[in-house]
């Protein structure tokens, strides 16, 4: 069976820690906005003594994933890359074609007279 990640792990028990204070403080009858604020504080406090051990794994996964070595290649990002290169290709190419034209419409045009108002 594969191993629960640290993050939902800790996303869970954050959620427990501010939900079952919310509900009993509104079961005990206080004000919505008032629970909410307790509720959130409580949790806060719960979570900072009580969590130390799925916060510091949550962070050690984030810190493992983001200094990998080697970043992980998928074959999705190769498809993504070959696309981005055939598009500067055709953007080149037709940049390179409206030179060229430009370039021929100015030497066979004929000079303008100028306007002497």
């Amino acid at each position: 069976m594969k191993r629960i990640p640290s993050w939902i792990t800790y996303t869970v028990l954050r959620l427990l820690v501010f939900a079952v204070p919310l509900v009993i403080l509104l079961l005990v009858g206080l004000v919505w906005w008032l629970a909410v604020i307790a509720a959130a504080l409580i949790g806060l406090c719960l979570s900072y003594i009580f969590l130390s051990r799925p916060r510091n794994a949550v962070s050690s996964d984030l810190y493992a994933v983001r200094h990998r070595e080697k970043p992980v290649r998928s074959e999705d990002d190769d498809v993504e890359d070959a696309a981005v290169d055939n598009a500067a290709v055709d953007n080149a190419a037709v940049d390179n074609a409206e030179a060229d034209e430009a370039t021929v419409d100015n030497a066979t045009a004929e000079p303008r007279e100028r306007n002497r108002d």
